[in-house]
C-alpha cells in the first residue's frame, strides 16, 4: 500500500477532495497548517500571526491506497490543485508496511 501526502493551497481543497471521492478515494484526512516555500511572492502569501517564519497557509491532505491507485491520486491532486504558479504545493508518496484497525489490530 501507499500513503499519498500532499501540501496544497487551501483554496484548492474544495476541488481536489470531491474529485478524489468521485474516483473512489473515500478516506481522506485534511489538516490546516502554515509553511514556507515558493509561495512567498504570491498574492496569497501573508505573514503568520502564529509563527514569525511562515508565510503561507497550506492544507495537508493524506490518504492511503493500493499501490496501483497511487498514480491516479497523484494525477487528481495535481490536476485539481494546480494554479500553474510557484507554491502550488508538493506531493509525497511513501510505502505503508501495515494497516490495521484500532479496535482489534486486525489487518486491513
Amino acid at each position: 500500500m501507499k500513503e499519498v501526502k500532499a501540501f496544497v493551497r487551501p483554496g484548492k481543497v474544495d476541488k481536489i477532495v470531491p474529485a478524489l471521492k468521485e474516483a473512489g478515494f473515500k478516506n481522506i484526512s485534511l489538516t490546516p497548517g502554515e509553511g514556507t516555500g515558493n509561495q512567498m511572492d504570491s498574492p496569497d502569501a501573508a505573514p503568520s500571526l502564529s509563527f514569525y517564519i511562515t508565510d503561507s497557509h497550506i492544507v495537508k491532505l493524506e490518504l492511503v491506497c493500493k499501490d496501483e491507485l497511487a498514480e491516479k491520486a497523484i494525477h487528481i491532486i495535481s490536476e485539481f490543485g494546480s494554479t500553474n504558479r510557484p507554491g502550488d504545493g508538493i506531493i509525497y508518496v511513501s510505502n505503508v508496511e501495515r494497516v490495521c484497525r484500532v479496535k482489534d489490530c486486525e489487518r486491513i
